[in-house]
């Protein structure tokens, strides 16, 4: 349960969503709290969120996840089979104190993967029910469980919003996964909100470092234009639930305006490949 006001708090009658006319009021948002303690998720749906849970997982690279050629940081790293830029100047130090060196003594220009910082933005408004709540019940633990070695944010919103983890905090994917699942459906669906809360928390990490991933059906109903928001951030990824009612329009400008990649999920099988495709970009 939140401490939030009602959704639906709307002047007159919901404006036709698209891409070229998303559905905007002017209706304001609030970001909410989650009370210490409140009813727990059903147990059905915890049990089968669980499950898939447990089978999902974001491909992992086949190198060394600590670095990553073209990316990051030039480092001078110990040689480890996989570099070829020699550091001479730090070489020849080491070697002066070993007369019998050893590969690893060996020091290497590499470029040294920087801790990423990734706020998932999910959709648990009114259009968010059945299985697609355990689709992103899902991608909340996937995420939680692959970034460990990252910063992970968590932001629920409806026509309103609630952090469920912030940036720094850490991470209990089960914990998160119970707390999205106690949030009940409800009311409609403000995409451009979170993408402003986003760019508030990614405000202090480097550009090149942050990202959001947004789990919607991307149905705007309420709140202003979300496509300048979406341009606001250093890059959002779009993962757009397609079980059921949608906006494809706004999906594909939303992923264009941030710089990063759309995908289309059906089902939570559709998840993992998507998250491997988007973080490997």
């Amino acid at each position: 349960m939140l401490t939030a006001l009602p959704g639906g708090r709307r002047r007159g009658g919901p404006p036709p969503a698209g891409g070229s006319a998303p559905g905007t009021t002017d209706e304001p948002a609030e970001l909410v709290t989650l009370p210490a303690e409140g009813p727990g998720p059903d147990p059905a749906v915890r049990a089968r969120a669980r499950q898939i849970a447990t089978r999902l997982s974001v491909p992992r690279p086949r190198h060394d996840t600590l670095s990553r050629r073209g990316a990051g940081d030039l480092a001078s790293v110990p040689y480890r089979g996989g570099g070829d830029d020699i550091d001479l100047d730090r070489t020849i130090e080491v070697l002066a104190e070993r007369p019998l060196p050893e590969d690893e003594d060996v020091v290497v220009r590499e470029r040294v993967r920087t801790r990423r910082s990734v706020v998932l933005a999910v959709d648990v408004s009114g259009s968010m029910r059945g299985e697609r709540i355990r689709t992103a019940a899902a991608t909340v633990a996937a995420l939680a469980g692959e970034l460990s070695r990252d910063d992970l944010a968590v932001l629920a919103f409806w026509s309103d919003a609630a952090f469920l983890l912030r940036l720094g905090q850490p991470v209990a994917p089960l914990v998160l996964l119970d707390q999205l699942l106690a949030i009940p459906a409800r009311g409609l669906t403000n995409v451009a909100f979170p993408l402003q809360q986003a760019a508030r928390e990614l405000a202090r990490v480097p550009a090149r470092d942050a990202r959001v991933v947004l789990l919607s059906d991307c149905v705007h109903n309420a709140g202003p234009d979300p496509r300048p928001s979406a341009a606001r951030l250093p890059r959002l990824d779009v993962l757009l639930d397609v079980s059921g009612e949608q906006d494809v329009h706004l999906a594909r400008e939303l992923a264009q305006a941030g710089r990063g990649r759309l995908a289309r999920i059906r089902t939570h099988r559709d998840v993992a490949p998507a998250l491997g495709r988007a973080f490997a970009g």
